[in-house]
């Protein structure tokens, strides 16, 4: 600092820090590129099931919407999923058919939610959720009741490498 800046008191400019960004730290806003495609991050979901929690960050690209699943189990647990249509599903039934292929029953609960971006509007409630597996272990369904609306995903696990991310703040 200068002794004219000491003098009459001018501040320093401080540069904001740039963090760097990995799926655990992803944000509304910032870029991902997957499977040679880019999509923005317009929404982010944090679901808290009894203090058991994971993230699904909604990626939206030009032609497509996809949601990348993240979570840390005993290690990360990354997947994607693309909402698909499963007419008369039943929720918590121990096995369901997509596709022409069983899956089953892997886990269920209840999570309390935050959302933001696009997802801010079901900040603030809970839904019920169900996770099916096929026979494989590489492929899930995922089933949310918000409300009376269920929704269902088709997806599967990824490696962290396959994703890029670019800050977008």
């Amino acid at each position: 600092m200068s002794f004219l800046n000491r003098l009459f008191g001018g501040a320093e400019k401080q540069e904001p820090k740039v963090e760097k960004r990995t799926l655990l730290n992803l944000r509304v806003g910032d870029f991902v590129a997957y499977d040679l495609v880019d999509y923005e991050v317009t929404g982010k979901i944090h679901y808290d099931d009894s203090g058991y929690t994971w993230d699904s960050f909604q990626l939206a690209s030009a032609s497509k919407t996809l949601w990348l699943s993240v979570e840390m189990d005993d290690e990360l647990e990354v997947g994607i999923y693309e909402k698909s249509r499963l007419p008369g599903i039943e929720p918590g039934t121990k096995k369901i058919m997509y596709e022409d292929r069983p899956y089953f029953l892997e886990e269920q609960g209840r999570a309390y939610v935050l959302g933001e971006g696009r997802s801010r509007n079901v900040n603030g409630t809970e839904m019920d959720y169900y996770e099916y597996v096929d026979e494989s272990g590489e492929y899930f369904v995922s089933v949310e009741v918000w409300g009376g609306e269920v929704e269902v995903s088709h997806g599967y696990e990824i490696e962290e490498f396959e994703v890029t991310i670019l800050a977008g703040s």
